[in-house]
């Protein structure tokens, strides 16, 4: 099976499945039994299998405001657009009205994924056709200019809550893999950008513990500064990636997804001391917020294993405190990489703890 940029393509299905749930209902099940040679042919069945279920409940419409010159009224007149008629011998009105209509952003954010798709050569043909009959019912819908699509001003609401996934989905293709060539046309690259992975590293992570040890409380907490005269002005925000609790017992995980574990110089290898500051402030406060109470609070950077020669796999005890660094090897079978995962959890809570 080829690899992409050191990641087992399946298993970026799986890691998709955790972070967007849907994809783990019956209508995918053809797309997780089915082996990716590449990035291109994985979404491209992802996105074929969350259109087709989209149009079964149908696509997402809502009101635009249009003008149009009609022989009945229709909304309201325009009475300008109707005088100038008038004195054109037109025996029509100008009318201003509402109507529904499938070209909206979430719609021509789908399309114009696809058409980026099937222009891509490394498609196999079976998906591109099931994507061109797809674009059929999109026919109405306009493509958007990918660098300036406003990801932060959609809004989902209960009338187009359906599109949440489908729209993640083309963020991280559009977002993550869209490169722009010396001539300024768009295509697609054959992974995702470090800054993305990381996003899907780390929800994968957090959706991986939460689904399968219903025991621990987990979540992306905020984690409060430890002051002593209760003043945060201005203090930046603590949140972290993975929190996970069972009673006074805590581990707090920092994800990162790296092209490089280490950094060198005058060929040393050390740890991105940012990242190591970062964890051990973490932990400190979060240890601080206990107060009096018996608590063992721990920290882990937990990297994506590359194929650099040093990889980082230590234990610190900090001022009472215990940091590791580790990584996880995404390139093993899911059964594997899972484990890993399992035993993390069972070092710090216990071998006691029930998997779901």
């Amino acid at each position: 099976m080829r690899k992409d940029k050191g990641i087992v393509i399946k298993n970026i299905y799986y890691m998709l499945s955790y972070a967007f749930k849907i994809l783990n209902q019956s209508v995918y099940e053809e797309v997780a039994a089915e082996e990716f040679e590449d990035m291109y042919n994985l979404f491209s069945a992802i996105l074929s299998k969350g259109i087709g279920l989209q149009l079964k409940q149908g696509l997402y419409r809502e009101y635009k405001n249009c003008q149009d010159e009609l022989p009945v009224m229709r909304g309201k007149i325009n009475m300008p657009g109707t005088i100038r008629n008038r004195l054109g011998h037109e025996r029509v009105l100008s009318c201003e009205f509402d109507e529904l209509s499938e070209n909206n952003t979430l719609n021509q954010i789908i399309k114009t994924t696809v058409m980026l798709l099937l222009r891509n050569r490394d498609v196999k043909s079976n998906y591109k056709d099931d994507l061109k009959k797809k674009m059929l019912f999109f026919s109405g819908v306009d493509t958007l200019e990918p660098s300036a699509i406003q990801w932060t001003s959609i809004r989902f609401q209960r009338n187009n809550q359906t599109y949440r996934v489908l729209t993640g989905i083309c963020r991280l293709i559009l977002e993550g893999m869209l490169i722009t060539t010396e001539k300024g046309k768009y295509k697609l690259a054959s992974f995702i950008d470090e800054q993305r992975m990381c996003r899907l590293y780390e929800k994968f992570i957090l959706a991986y513990y939460s689904q399968h040890f219903p025991s621990l409380s987990v979540n992306a907490s905020q984690i409060a500064w430890a002051v002593d005269d209760d003043i945060r002005t201005m203090l930046p925000q603590m949140r972290s990636d993975i929190h996970l609790q069972k009673g006074n017992t805590v581990l707090i995980i920092d994800a990162k997804y790296y092209a490089r574990t280490t950094q060198e110089q005058y060929n040393k290898h050390t740890l991105h001391s940012n990242n190591l500051y970062q964890i051990f402030t973490y932990v400190k406060n979060r240890h601080y917020a206990f107060g009096d109470e018996p608590n063992e609070v721990s920290g882990m950077l937990l990297y994506a294993k590359t194929e650099e020669e040093i990889q980082p796999n230590n234990v610190y005890r900090m001022h009472g405190n215990k940091v590791s660094v580790k990584t996880l090897d995404l390139n093993l079978p899911f059964t594997d990489l899972s484990a890993q995962l399992d035993a993390i959890v069972r070092e710090h809570f216990g071998d006691t703890l029930v998997r779901r």
